[in-house]
């Protein structure tokens, strides 16, 4: 069991650990990740002399390091069961190794806190116990992508560890394409886009300088509103950058219609904003062969059409 919910931990540095306060609390707890300590100062639960202190901080013989609580561990992050979610999905493949959900908009994909419920993965563990320990972060609960929580449509997660090995593999060396589905709010000014993008605060925007390479493509579905100016646009995704659609199309004139973080506003009916993962291929764990799944659009989604 963690000690997070225990008493306070009380370090009095010795003379060969003084230095910075980081290193004396790391050495604490020797099977923490470095961001789990970071996340300990972060989040201001360490204290030396009384005071708050910083990942810098220096220390010397006989000061003494309160910290309130121990790092999460796995065991805390590891995804639990959660019935109410499993029920907001939809099961479109299942096989052996792999199975495809489609998730609602407005659900995350995984939890960020220890004990946190709600998410796609907590569905799928709830379904599929197994995929609770495949993958290298416990949060993912077999999960070997994510979609933002405000998108819709398909996601993929592994049932065995060699199979969330090889899909995650597979992303990496372009063997998945992902298509999505966006309704903008008005024609985009190009076809396709690679501006680099780096994440600022909740936003990704673009960095010729700092952003990482993303590349996203269009094509025209059909025309909707008074005049026709929104557009249902058929977009494929080579990079796999956060917000990476939303960004290309708000920089290329077209935000997603309810997109409000990148120029848009509300839609009423429209849960969150327009944009459905609509297709996505990718190759059997077990055969190699590729397996393509479609997901249907939901029905806030049809309503807007």
């Amino acid at each position: 069991m963690s000690e997070a919910s225990a008493a306070p931990i009380v370090i009095v540095v010795e003379a060969a650990d003084a230095g910075r306060v980081d290193h004396v609390v790391g050495k604490r707890f020797p099977d923490a990740t470095r961001s789990r300590i970071a996340a300990l100062f972060d989040d201001g639960a360490v204290r030396v002399r009384g005071r708050v202190a910083k990942k810098g901080d220096r220390v010397a013989a006989g000061d003494t390091v309160t910290v309130a609580r121990a790092p999460v561990t796995d065991a805390d992050l590891r995804v639990a069961a959660d019935a109410d979610a499993a029920a907001r999905l939809d099961v479109l493949y299942e096989d052996e190794t792999v199975v495809v959900v489609a998730k609602p908009a407005g659900m995350p994909s995984q939890p960020l806190e220890a004990g946190e419920r709600g998410t796609a993965a907590n569905g799928i563990v709830h379904r599929w116990p197994e995929c609770a320990t495949v993958a290298d972060d416990p949060r993912d609960g077999g999960l070997v992508h994510r979609l933002d929580a405000g998108t819709s449509g398909a996601l993929i997660a592994a049932r065995t560890r060699a199979a969330w090995q090889q899909l995650r593999a597979a992303f990496g060396t372009g063997q998945v394409t992902k298509e999505y589905l966006a309704l903008v709010e008005a024609p985009p000014v190009s076809r396709e886009c690679d501006a680099p993008l780096v994440q600022r605060g909740k936003r990704a925007v673009v960095d010729l300088v700092d952003g990482l390479r993303a590349h996203t493509s269009w094509t025209e579905v059909s025309r909707h509103g008074p005049g026709g100016e929104q557009r249902l646009l058929r977009c494929h995704a080579v990079t796999g950058r956060t917000h990476q659609v939303r960004a290309h199309l708000a920089h290329c004139g077209a935000p997603i219609v309810g997109d409000e973080l990148y120029g848009s506003h509300p839609r009423p009916g429209l849960d969150g904003f327009f944009l459905h993962a609509s297709r996505v291929t990718f190759p059997s764990p077990s055969t190699g062969e590729a397996i393509t799944i479609d997901a249907p659009l939901p029905p806030d989604r049809q309503g807007c059409l």
